[in-house]
């Protein structure tokens, strides 16, 4: 590398680090454990005639000022002789104000910009609820394919593959979604449609494949929206699991877990780009053998911003902090976003603030409330909460960008063996990160991880299993009071959980339950506004209050 590539180097890293720390969220990308294999656009060859390039992405997450420069990629590559192809593996509509705000419309108006020509939607796209998917889909100057998602007639939702022809190579493009997707968007918009995994996955990965062969496919390429994180790995159902229980899958394009991966670092042709476009995706095809001949991580340093997406992205960004930007508060902490070790592994100071602000809601109007105060406790599940919040002013584009959803608060009576039981089972993969680990308030517990999750058969329509005995949840107290098995408690949490999202079926299946009808991040602005004073304070959130103990 030149010593001018060196400095150019320092200089994206420092933009990179800067990156991260405006955006809050850090923990949301996972390098592999083995070296993965990047260059900068200063290591490429000056000449790719005679390629064909695949540029991908995935789990974008709503960072829509990045997309001008993997446009400009596009355009720098097609400038030295090959033929582009972009794709992205899913979760491109959710996740920031920026795209949240028209239910991921935005998105695609991006994408439309920088010029993606072939997706597969992640399990956030679902959020929205499928008619808004494919309402926003409608205007997608890309193709969308996805096979193993079906409707109640068992057909595909989504044209299932595709072939693109450049340079005389037919590359046959088929998507996967991940079947956790019951379970991480609403249960509720979600619940008509199938979501293959285990054998049923394998059978249609394969499927798809004999039948882009069959119809000339010179390569074929699988765009998946699955992962390998433990959670997606012990259900079977991570993209290495796909890949080896498929025969002919030349390579896979990633996403869902925001692992930073190529294929050097997993010996397999499985490639991903972390998550938020820090990171381009390169595949290089050879035309004359139609073969892959390269593939590697393409770092943002030395990139322009190309001016077309820069304009519709930067319209878009100008829109939403016009309304979004204005401080209502200030924090004295920095608030915990992180994934692992952080929300999805143990208390933290920003679960503290969430589920303060659920029971101070709830709490604030307790008439319609039917169990006495020291009965209402709250959860929400840990990866709900996609953000930090950083020490200074607090906006409203923040707390959104913490909770992206538009989820309610919602409230669902439960026993106290019923609670019990809720813990046990959204606790299951601890002391690793699980998205419905609890973040609670008014119950103090101690999980002791050394002892094993007693795995019982599978909740109805979901992948998380029910505990057969209650072997590593202790509650020690209810608001500072003897917890009871046999009485009534009201839990506040939200309408993703009163659904059964994540691991909380025992919510859905409740005796009763029901929704204010209160945004989450909006429920989280008025409590720091009105009960703390618009301070978030270092005496109050400094640290988590100590609520759970976790034995390991």
């Amino acid at each position: 590398m030149t010593k001018h590539s060196v400095v150019k180097r320092i200089g994206s890293i420092v933009m990179a680090m800067a990156l991260v720390l405006s955006l809050g969220m850090p923990s949301l990308t996972v390098r592999a454990a083995e070296p993965v294999k990047e260059k900068s656009i200063y290591d490429l060859p000056a000449d790719f005639s005679g390629k064909t390039v695949i540029l991908h992405t995935n789990d974008i997450h709503g960072a829509i000022g990045r997309y001008a420069y993997i446009a400009s990629v596009r355009e720098n590559l097609a400038g030295r002789g090959a033929e582009v192809i972009l794709a992205d593996a899913g979760d491109f509509g959710q996740g920031t104000a920026y795209v949240s705000t028209t239910k991921g419309l935005d998105a695609i108006s991006c994408m439309n910009a920088a010029g993606y020509d072939i997706v597969t939607p992640g399990n956030h796209e679902f959020d929205y609820g499928v008619p808004q998917l494919k309402a926003n889909l409608a205007t997608a100057k890309f193709q969308t394919v996805c096979a193993s998602v079906l409707d109640g007639n068992g057909n595909s939702i989504f044209q299932p593959h595709t072939i693109i022809t450049k340079g005389g190579v037919k590359i046959g493009f088929y998507g996967i979604e991940t079947p956790e997707t019951t379970t991480k968007a609403k249960p509720e918009y979600v619940r008509a449609y199938k979501f293959l995994e285990g054998k049923d996955l394998y059978n249609c990965s394969q499927a798809q494949v004999d039948a882009l062969k069959a119809e000339g496919a010179d390569i074929i390429v699988c765009i998946a929206h699955l992962g390998v994180d433990g959670e997606s790995t012990a259900k079977g159902c991570s993209s290495v699991d796909v890949f080896k229980n498929t025969k002919g899958i030349d390579f896979m394009l990633d996403g869902h877990s925001h692992t930073v991966m190529s294929a050097s670092s997993n010996n397999l042709p499985i490639q991903s780009t972390g998550t938020k476009l820090q990171d381009i995706g390169v595949v290089v095809i050879d035309n004359a053998t139609k073969k892959v001949e390269d593939n590697y991580l393409l770092s943002l340093e030395g990139l322009q911003k190309e001016v077309i997406a820069d304009a519709v992205t930067t319209a878009i960004i100008k829109r939403v902090d016009a309304e979004y930007d204005q401080a209502f508060g200030k924090s004295e902490v920095e608030l915990n976003g992180a994934k692992a070790p952080g929300n999805r592994t143990e208390e933290t100071n920003m679960g503290d603030l969430i589920t303060d602000a659920l029971l101070w809601t709830v709490t604030q109007n307790a008439s319609n409330i039917t169990v006495d105060k020291d009965h209402i406790v709250a959860i929400t599940n840990g990866g709900g909460i996609r953000a930090a919040i950083h020490a200074g002013s607090v906006t409203k584009k923040d707390i959104n960008t913490v909770l992206p959803f538009g989820n309610t608060v919602a409230v669902a009576y439960l026993t106290g063996a019923e609670l019990l039981e809720a813990l046990e089972a959204s606790t299951y993969n601890a002391p690793d990160a699980l998205g419905g680990y609890p973040q609670t308030a008014g119950i103090k517990f101690t999980l002791d991880t050394r002892k094993a999750f007693a795995k019982g058969p599978n909740y109805p329509e979901s992948t998380y299993a029910k505990p057969s005995a209650i072997n590593r949840v202790t509650i020690e107290s209810i608001n500072g009071k003897p917890f009871s098995k046999d009485d009534t408690y009201a839990v506040v949490t939200n309408n993703f959980c009163t659904d059964g999202g994540d691991t909380y079926y025992v919510f859905r299946n409740a005796s009763a339950q029901f929704d204010t009808g209160i945004v989450m991040d909006e429920a989280v602005m008025d409590y720091v506004k009105t009960e703390l004073h618009g301070v978030i304070s270092a005496d109050k959130y400094a640290q988590p209050r100590g609520d759970q103990t976790i034995l390991k």
